[in-house]
């Protein structure tokens, strides 16, 4: 069973004295925003470029002011790694690659579990469901990373069946090699929620506890009870029983839930986002497209940068302010190390 006690990383005070190249999926300049030295110093906006080589230079711990005394220092990885472009499946790629890479999540024989946003059945244009071709890719990734099983699953609304088809997440998923998984009843599994303040158990998905790594992959969209839907209500669909019910205080209960469970990486597909009439939408010009992915580790930072994209600020959600204040993580983006780059 896996360990769902993960640590959330917050920027450290340590010494962030170089930057590093970017990786090699990355195309153009790419900026690590928010870091700082052990003096306190910030460099905003720092520029990276493939072009510099494998790695900058700087003074390390003891080195001399004489010449010739530079040792060189490899920039640490960071919290958030977003990055903009034309195609999902580069975006993604570059995206992870800045996190340390797949393999640094799926070990070689691994099960994974991938959780999309299946609300209903609508075609990958309407920006209901993930996208297809993100979540195709995420399976490919893990593939390749040695996973000897990827599940793609969801506990959408309507049929399951007719969802995930109409999505183009059935034909996505298959041909990349993974395998879908339609819940039922005999799939959910009441399960204690220790920290939990406004409900103390709820029945889950099984898979999520037994999995070796659970990735989650929310798409950005509005929604007309909780405002956002991003990665920690992206968790609704692993819960059983009258979901309906996790409305009523909200903030509360969804931070219940992600006390419990805690994705080991987040995936937010962007390229399209649902701005009007959210979660089930239905009108091609309630979509934008930002174009963008962003990845991590952790929930509350993921969809504290989610809300800069969708044109709101993390405190305008009740959820990430109480997930915040009981510890799961810091909303303010100044505190992350943010790497921005294009694919």
């Amino acid at each position: 069973m896996r360990d769902i006690d993960r640590r959330t990383f917050l920027l450290s005070t340590g010494r962030w004295l170089a930057l590093a190249a970017l990786a090699p999926t990355v195309s153009g300049c790419g900026r690590l925003l928010g870091w700082s030295d052990s003096q306190g110093r910030v460099a905003d906006d720092a520029e990276i470029s493939p072009d510099d080589g494998e790695a900058t230079t700087a003074a390390g711990p003891g080195a001399t002011d004489a010449p010739g005394s530079e040792t060189t220092t490899t920039l640490p990885t960071p919290d958030l790694a977003v990055i903009r472009g034309e195609s999902p499946d580069l975006n993604v790629r570059a995206a992870v690659a800045q996190l340390g890479g797949m393999e640094r999540f799926v070990k070689s024989g691994a099960k994974v579990v991938v959780k999309p946003n299946v609300l209903t059945g609508r075609p990958p244009e309407y920006a209901v469901c993930t996208n297809p071709i993100v979540i195709g890719t995420v399976v490919r990734m893990c593939l390749e990373a040695g996973a000897a099983q990827v599940t793609v699953l969801d506990h959408p609304t309507s049929s399951a069946r007719a969802a995930f088809q109409e999505s183009g997440l059935t034909q996505a998923t298959q041909e990349a090699g993974g395998t879908l998984k339609y819940l039922s009843n005999r799939n959910f599994e009441t399960m204690e929620i220790p920290e939990g303040v406004a409900i103390k158990s709820w029945p889950f998905v099984t898979d999520v506890f037994e999995a070796d790594t659970f990735i989650n992959v929310p798409i950005g969209k509005v929604h007309g009870l909780t405002g956002l839907t991003l990665a920690m209500k992206n968790l609704m669909g692993v819960m059983g029983g009258s979901r309906g019910r996790i409305h009523s205080h909200y903030a509360k209960k969804i931070t219940d839930v992600n006390t419990l469970i805690k994705p080991d990486l987040v995936i937010l597909d962007a390229y399209r986002v649902l701005t009007h009439n959210g979660p089930s939408g239905g009108r091609l010009k309630d979509v934008a497209m930002p174009k963008t992915c962003v990845a991590g580790t952790s929930q509350v930072a993921i969809d504290a940068y989610g809300c800069t994209i969708m044109g709101r600020q993390p405190t305008d959600l009740s959820s990430l302010v109480e997930a915040s204040a009981r510890g799961l993580g810091d909303i303010d983006l100044l505190h992350y190390r943010i790497y921005e780059g294009t694919a």
